[in-house]
C-alpha cells in the first residue's frame, strides 16, 4: 500500500510540473521555489506543537488548491504559481514519507514515524 500511495504522490508532483509549464515563468523558478513551503516549520523553534500547526497549514493540499484556484479565477499567475508550489511540495514530501505532523514530535506523522530509528 505504501508503494501505491507514494506513486500517487509522485504523479501529483509530476502534474504540478506539467501545469507549471503553462505559466509565464522561466523553468528555473519552479525548482528555486520548491522548498519555500518549509518556512512553515519555523514554529518548531517555539515548540513542537507550534511547529506542527505551522507545518500542517503550510503543507495542506486543500489550501494549495484554494490558492491555485483563486489564481486561476482571478487570472493571477503569482497565485497560480503559489498554489502549484504548495501542492507540488506537499506531494514531494508525502512521496518521501513526510506527512502531517502530530504535536509531540517532528518525526511523528500521519504516515508513521520518519527518520532513523535507534536500535538498542
Amino acid at each position: 500500500m505504501k508503494t501505491l500511495l507514494k506513486t500517487e504522490e509522485l504523479a501529483q508532483f509530476a502534474l504540478t510540473i506539467v501545469l507549471f509549464s503553462y505559466l509565464p515563468y522561466a523553468w528555473w523558478v519552479y525548482p528555486a521555489l520548491l522548498l519555500l513551503p518549509d518556512v512553515s516549520m519555523l514554529g518548531y523553534l517555539i515548540s513542537p506543537k507550534a511547529g506542527a500547526i505551522g507545518y500542517n497549514i503550510g503543507h495542506h493540499k486543500g489550501l494549495a488548491v484554494a490558492v491555485g484556484l483563486a489564481g486561476f479565477l482571478l487570472t493571477s499567475p503569482v497565485l497560480m504559481l503559489t498554489g502549484l508550489i504548495l501542492f507540488g511540495h506537499s506531494s514531494m514530501d508525502r512521496a518521501m514519507g513526510y506527512g502531517f505532523k502530530y504535536a509531540d514530535s517532528f518525526q511523528h506523522t500521519h504516515l508513521g514515524k520518519t527518520g532513523k530509528t535507534v536500535h538498542a
